[in-house]
């Protein structure tokens, strides 16, 4: 695992500043601790810069590589997982290579296959790859989205680098902010692809390839899923592949030159993980849980319960997280603003882990295949209710109003006033559960200035991708939807970027290409029976599980944002969006600011997911001033 960056010019552009390459090499370092490497093209047009963390081959692997010739070059972050079946099939056709490493597998089938060469990857990846002799620059990304990749193209130079900070170091000039992006922020909590904070400066979507070739740019997708499903075959035939794919797919993440270990929380789908290493695992697995002294939201002893199970070397942390110190570190290493507040966990457990072992599986993914959120009940309730006009008027019925606006977010209470105030078709509903400011909230946020700048439709992001589901389950169209964009915008880049930050790899086996492929075709009957999800996966793993993980509710990964603003925060809260600095924006109004704040404080309404993507927000625009 990795951090990428590059240059790429025209005759226009003139030659690259070697500085400027080892300026963005350098803004990478915490991505790749272990080594350091640059090259620069004799005609001074294309730079391409990798900072390494050492997983496989840690002698041999340097980067960036080249093949036989040195026409062409390589910079790589990630995993190529089917490696070893690739490099005896090219090795077969005559290829020669220099080194162990799985990376070096693309080289040479870039060599016989061209841009097609990606199709053939099974694994993580973001790659840049110059073809001298073709003048052709290929950047792709993985198929879920795991690793980043952002890009710029102006001035007659294509940039492009695994971070925003990264890529800012070849800017000119600041890159100005984008309303829709902060348009869309506040619906989602994140930014979705391809749009970043900036204008001019994209995200590479996943699955999708980016091709410059002597000035000219086209981005084209290598890889659609197709929404299909099969509901001919037996329950137990759909276990029985089930266990089969899954057991594969942690086989093949298993293959590491440094230390291994699983994060560990004690819900089902990092258990099954973890239970799965520990079968095919000839050491006891290591293991990491964190947990925290307020008990709703403490999974220590749910995780200790599967650690004692499996046996493993299993390693817990109590953390005392303090918003305050932590902030201004998630905003430098997001680098644009970002505000799923479980960033702060998953960094805490990033730590600790990253002091034992180099490489840790996750369970990361099991709840969009496997239908585990509460969204997915709550959707396939609108779904049913869409079929049902009467049952329509009785929710839209003013009593559920009385239901108190003060109770915190995801407790059952919350759930159903949410659920019964929203409105309109299944997808609408769905999108109204999942929005952090909905539509209106938002109009009566924004100064008019800023609204007439604001020219995105963030519902209809959401629809597009409903939609093309082509299925008449709620359930399934929302998280087919989740699977292209809160799945790779939100979930992934945290987990990236909290354990890329010091230098840990992180690995999930539900994220295989294959294995999504035939989890997509589950019938959704065998996912969500009832209103409870993940049916299938937890009959498969029964006898593998101790009895109270299968029964265990789903409990989260987060931390108590509501009590902070309302206890050590709330000053700090009022300190930062109620500064004369935050009020003169012209963004936000500052009386839709202040009751925010001050009902929430008050306890009046807990808004505490809005506050603090809004506390995210101002930070990262204070940093970036």
């Amino acid at each position: 695992m990795c951090g990428i960056c590059g240059i790429v010019c025209d005759e226009s552009a003139g030659r690259i500043d070697p500085a400027v390459l080892d300026r963005m090499t350098a803004r990478l370092a915490h991505r790749g601790p272990d080594d350091s490497g640059t090259f620069i093209s004799p005609s001074g047009a294309v730079g391409l810069g990798h900072r390494r963390l050492a997983i496989i081959d840690p002698a041999g692997g340097r980067q960036p590589m080249s093949n036989e010739t040195g026409t062409i070059r390589l910079v790589c972050n990630g995993e190529i997982y089917n490696f070893r079946r690739l490099r005896d099939d090219l090795a077969a056709a005559g290829h020669t290579f220099a080194t162990r490493s799985d990376n070096e597998v693309i080289l040479h089938l870039y060599e016989e296959h061209g841009p097609d060469c990606v199709r053939l990857l099974r694994g993580m990846f973001a790659f840049a790859l110059w073809d001298q002799p073709a003048g052709r620059l290929l950047l792709a990304r993985d198929r879920v989205g795991q690793k980043p990749l952002v890009w710029t193209h102006a001035g007659g130079a294509l940039a492009f680098a695994s971070s925003l900070a990264s890529l800012n170091e070849h800017h000119a000039a600041e890159p100005s902010i984008d309303p829709n992006a902060i348009h869309h922020f506040l619906t989602y909590q994140y930014i979705p692809h391809p749009l970043t904070i900036f204008r001019g400066v994209n995200k590479l979507p996943p699955a999708h390839m980016l091709v410059w070739e002597r000035g000219a740019v086209s981005v084209v997708p290598y890889w659609s899923l197709k929404p299909r499903q099969d509901d001919r075959r037996s329950e137990a035939d759909w276990c029985d592949e089930l266990r089969e794919r899954l057991t594969e797919s942690v086989r093949m993440r298993l293959v590491s030159d440094v230390p291994l270990g699983a994060f560990l929380s004690g819900g089902l789908d990092s258990s099954i993980i973890v239970g799965l290493m520990a079968k095919l695992c000839d050491e006891p697995v290591k293991t990491f849980s964190i947990g925290f002294d307020d008990r709703r939201f403490d999974e220590r002893a749910a995780a200790r319960a599967v650690a004692d199970h499996f046996r493993t070397d299993h390693h817990e942390f109590v953390v005392k997280p303090d918003a305050l110190a932590m902030l201004p570190e998630l905003v430098a290493h997001y680098a644009e603003p970002f505000g799923d507040s479980s960033a702060i966990p998953t960094f805490y457990l990033s730590r600790v882990t990253r002091e034992h072992v180099t490489v840790a599986l996750t369970g990361d993914a099991g709840d969009e295949l496997f239908l585990g959120y509460p969204r997915y009940a709550a959707a396939k309730l609108a779904g049913a209710i869409e079929r049902l006009g009467p049952l329509r008027r009785l929710l839209g019925c003013r009593c559920w109003r009385l239901l108190p606006a003060s109770v915190e977010q995801k407790t059952p209470l919350r759930r159903v006033r949410k659920f019964a105030l929203a409105s309109g078709p299944a997808v609408r509903r769905y999108y109204d559960w999942i929005a952090i400011f909905s539509d209106p909230e938002k109009q009566e946020l924004y100064e008019s200035a800023f609204a007439e700048q604001v020219d995105a439709d963030s519902f209809g992001l959401l629809r597009q991708l409903y939609e093309s589901a082509g299925t008449g389950d709620a359930a399934a169209a929302a998280a087919w939807a989740d699977l292209f964009s809160y799945l790779p915008g939100d979930l992934l880049t945290k987990v990236d970027v909290a354990s890329m930050s010091v230098g840990l790899e992180a690995r999930s086996p539900f994220l295989d290409h294959e294995f999504v492929e035939f989890a997509m075709s589950i019938p959704p009957r065998l996912k969500l029976r009832g209103l409870r999800g993940k049916h299938i996966l937890k009959k498969t793993f029964a006898d593998l599980l101790p009895p109270q993980t299968l029964r265990r509710r789903k409990m989260g990964f987060g931390v108590p944002i509501a009590a902070w603003f309302r206890g050590e925060l709330a000053e700090h809260l009022r300190d930062v969006l109620l500064s004369p600095k935050s009020l003169a924006r012209g963004r936000f109004r500052p009386d839709a600011l202040r009751r925010l704040v001050e009902d929430h404080i008050a306890g009046r309404a807990d808004n505490a997911y809005k506050l603090w993507s809004l506390l995210v927000l101002e930070h990262w625009l204070q940093a970036n001033e």
